[in-house]
């Protein structure tokens, strides 16, 4: 049995329309094995139609009804997002119980895009890059969605020049109710609520990780590599400093009731960690991890900042 709709096409369309599309798996030839993941598999394909390459995603668990699939977060989120930065959904088809996502197909993703380089990136490259990624989350914040797993591995590229969010599997609709799960994101570029479990998080968690991937693409290391929850803290410390109460009172209260003390730290400025960035460009990132989640700018007031106030055309160019 096959049902399939078109990411574009068939949102309007009954169950009862859906399950009688005649698009099935055997429209792709796959032609190699891409990634494997805890959720799903990613093959490489190719249009039989058109020649044109698609990345599939095979879901590993079965679905046995329609309507199971579109209750899943990541097609309810897709099926909203449709932006120049943002991943695009072909189409979905379940097909012998199983489900395939069908995607527009890019070349790497950002873990390997720096994995690949032997010099740093120009200032001008990765402002556009960064660009790019708030451009794509102040869309996905505002249509009432937040990502929960923001990291180089999720974030697809033809090169520098155009870069996507994609891996919607952990995404929150911003009005859905808490409490929520505190393991979301790879420790690296978790946010410290999420660290002091908090259960009322929201999209500025999504803001923290970017300030952690920027400052990567800056210096092709990451920021805060913390090698367990408690090492995670650790780090962001030895940068930030140690938390003080009025800094943020929740943050504070958090670490309280998990019997958590703060390791005495002196802050250590960014401007020492990233020599190759410019003043406007410390100034966003040390507001982007800024402790306290209320003073982190949202993703549209940040693209507002001086640093993309220059002489420079920003945005995908291919």
């Amino acid at each position: 049995m096959t049902n399939c709709w078109t990411a574009w096409d068939c949102q309007g369309c009954s169950a009862k329309e859906r399950q009688g599309s005649l698009w099935t798996m055997n429209r792709y030839t796959t032609l190699k094995q891409l990634g494997d993941g805890t959720y799903g598999s990613v093959l490489l394909g190719k249009s039989n139609e058109t020649g044109e390459l698609v990345a599939i995603k095979r879901m590993k668990r079965k679905f046995y009804s329609w309507d199971e699939c579109l209750n899943l977060r990541e097609v309810k989120s897709l099926k909203k997002l449709s932006h120049a930065n943002v991943v695009r959904l072909r189409e979905v088809v379940r097909e012998n119980d199983y489900l395939y996502f069908v995607f527009e197909y890019m070349k790497e993703n950002l873990y390997q895009l720096m994995k690949e380089r032997n010099k740093l990136f120009p200032e001008s490259v990765v402002r556009n890059m960064t660009f790019q990624i708030l451009q794509g989350l102040s869309f996905i914040h505002e249509h009432g969605y937040f990502h929960r797993d923001m990291k180089p591995e999720n974030l697809l590229c033809m090169g520098p020049e155009l870069v996507k969010i994609a891996d919607f599997g952990l995404a929150r609709e911003i009005r859905s109710q808490p409490p929520y799960t505190d393991y979301v994101s790879t420790r690296w570029y978790r946010a410290p609520e999420v660290l002091l479990k908090s259960n009322t998080y929201s999209s500025p968690i999504d803001i923290w990780a970017v300030g952690c991937i920027m400052a990567e693409l800056y210096t092709l290391r990451p920021l805060f590599p913390g090698n367990s929850e408690v090492d995670e803290i650790f780090k962001i410390c030895q940068v930030l400093g140690t938390l003080k109460k009025s800094d943020w009172p929740e943050g504070y209260n958090l670490a309280t009731s998990m019997n958590f003390r703060f390791p005495k730290c002196v802050p250590t400025s960014l401007r020492s960690l990233i020599p190759n960035a410019s003043n406007e460009a410390i100034t966003l990132m040390k507001d982007m991890l800024q402790w306290d989640p209320e003073k982190r700018p949202s993703a549209a007031q940040a693209l507002r900042y001086p640093y993309f106030h220059v002489g420079q055309a920003l945005g995908a160019t291919s």
